[in-house]
């Protein structure tokens, strides 16, 4: 694999309500970027859903803000790109073997929960779309209060975990790696790539999808990234929203 694109610039800040919120505002100011927003301490962190993401010390807050001319159906596959970067983060820094990657964009450690993504867009006036892609990282610390199993970097090495300013150099290179590829090679590519370190695939499955509760087995992604889940009727379900579980897994 081979890196075109060079990594986005990294903007350090000490403290932040939400790296997201930060990039939210320089958007909607007119900045294209690309750029990456580092947040040392972040006080009012968001997780998807509307859910509170908790950033202890040491660990990695960060958002990286561009813009796309694709459709938003197509720039909604940048949350798998993420997922890759953030995959090859850990694997820099803990046995390749325990890094998985749980649908749609959870990476997970030892099966654990120790990332998350969340990805916001929005319309720039010019034309085309503005995408935050924001990325934490349990480093040095898993959360105090936590409603799923997590885990952090740290509790998987002997060293110490890199610090965040380390971190972000490694996620910034890796995102720009994967981005490359999705530009020149598409989506199919990605997929490929995301379902060779997918947490769970041809295994029983749970989706919570708000109203409704499926059971079924989680087959793969289909060509849009949705995931296919065939339930015991033999139906397959696409599905493109919710919340997943894979036995005792986050």
């Amino acid at each position: 694999m081979t890196g075109a694109l060079s990594p986005a610039p990294v903007v350090v800040l000490d403290e932040i309500d939400s790296t997201n919120a930060e990039a939210r505002r320089r958007a909607e100011a007119g900045e294209a970027g690309p750029v990456w927003i580092l947040g040392l301490r972040q006080t009012a962190g968001r997780g998807r859903r509307g859910r509170a993401w908790e950033t202890g010390d040491g660990n990695l807050a960060a958002t990286l803000l561009f813009s796309t001319d694709k459709p938003p159906a197509e720039a909604a596959q940048v949350s798998f790109v993420a997922a890759l970067a953030v995959a090859d983060l850990l694997a820099a820094y803990a046995p390749a073997s325990l890094v998985s990657l749980k649908w749609p964009n959870d990476p997970l450690l030892g099966g654990l929960k120790v990332s998350g993504i969340l990805i916001e867009s929005g319309a720039r006036p010019t034309g085309g779309l503005w995408i935050a892609v924001g990325v934490g990282v349990n480093l040095a610390r898993k959360p105090i209060d936590s409603e799923r199993p997590a885990t952090a970097l740290t509790t998987w090495r002997d060293a110490p975990p890199p610090s965040p300013i380390e971190a972000i150099e490694i996620l910034a290179a890796a995102f720009a790696r994967w981005q490359d590829v999705w530009l020149r090679l598409g989506f199919p590519a990605i997929a490929d790539a995301w379902t060779a370190r997918a947490h769970g695939l041809g295994e029983p499955c749970v989706a919570r999808l708000g109203t409704e509760t499926l059971e079924g087995i989680a087959e793969g992604l289909d060509g849009d990234g949705a995931l296919r889940l065939r339930l015991a009727s033999g139906q397959l379900r696409r599905i493109t929203a919710g919340d997943v579980f894979f036995g005792g897994a986050s």
